[in-house]
């Protein structure tokens, strides 16, 4: 098990640095609309074993205008309309830009509402369906669809460098946390949601996410301080993702989300630090704005 879940990583771990550091930002967002769609079918399907039957169509459809509503502002940006991370910030938030990532969720729940009153489903079906719907779109596609921004921020910071670095963060923090956990767990973390997780393994994932704080500050432009903070904060996201997809699986009782990944379980299963951690750096880097 341990040898096949090392061989997995061996393969997908390149791809993925590959993708990050020699594509353009487009190309990502491809990446992840792909990612998202897996990981949304997966969810969906854990929503099937307790009797929850999703709208998929929908909840894909309005994922992938969310992702493209994500990287239209950075199309913006290369074309000399923003300058800086601040200004960026401002534009895709507070003006323009935001209404449209409003319009997004605004469209969704419209949409909910027609194929609620529309579709001929049992009238029992009502209420699981949309909650489904919505907490896949809210929980797995919302919060995914930042790793577009983090990739687009490259007038101040280097985005492509700064997603590696949060992929980084959290193959470090899980592979320690493996480790230790399997030679020296003792205590649990959270018997009731995931008996495996120790706080010793979770202890280890933190310092192995400063570990890779501090092993690329050569390499990024943002002073040593912010980023064993921005470690500190993506690794509890990343733990808590960990946790809550666990606790989706022990509803829907299923070990795994899925098993496209061999020894990893499915998509859902490998990214689900990154769910939370993505968008936690990113807010970090918006709302602290490190100085270089």
């Amino acid at each position: 098990m341990t040898l096949t879940r090392v061989l997995t990583a061996l393969v997908l771990m390149p791809a993925a640095i590959a993708i990050v550091l020699f594509t353009p930002t487009w190309a990502v967002a491809i990446a992840v609309a792909v990612l998202t769609i897996l990981a949304l079918r997966e969810y969906f399907a854990l929503g099937d074993a307790i009797g929850h039957r999703a709208y998929r169509l929908w909840t894909i459809f309005s994922a992938l205008a969310l992702i493209y509503i994500q990287w239209w502002p950075i199309t913006l940006k290369n074309r000399g309309k923003v300058v800086g991370l601040a200004m960026f910030a401002t534009e895709h938030f507070y003006r323009k830009e935001a209404s449209y990532s409003f319009l997004v969720f605004l469209v969704f729940v419209l949409g909910l509402t027609v194929l609620t009153l529309f579709i001929r489903r049992p009238l029992v079906e009502t209420l699981p369906a949309a909650g489904i719907s919505s907490s896949a779109f809210l929980l797995v596609a919302f919060p995914l669809s930042f790793a577009v921004c983090l990739h687009g921020i490259d007038l101040v910071y280097d985005g492509p460098r700064l997603l590696l670095f949060t992929l980084a963060l959290i193959w470090a923090s899980d592979t320690a946390a493996y480790f230790a956990g399997r030679a020296f767990g003792k205590h649990p973390l959270a018997p009731h949601i995931s008996p495996k997780k120790t706080w010793e393994g979770s202890v280890a994932g933190m310092l192995g996410s400063l570990a890779i704080a501090y092993g690329l500050h050569f390499w990024l432009t943002i002073p040593l301080p912010h980023l064993f903070a921005m470690a500190a904060l993506g690794n509890i996201a990343g733990q808590m993702g960990d946790l809550l997809e666990s606790a989706y699986k022990r509803s829907a009782g299923v070990k795994d989300s899925g098993a496209l990944l061999p020894g990893h379980g499915g998509i859902l299963d490998r990214i689900d630090a990154l769910i939370l951690c993505i968008p936690v750096i990113w807010y970090y880097l918006v709302l602290v704005n490190p100085h270089l």
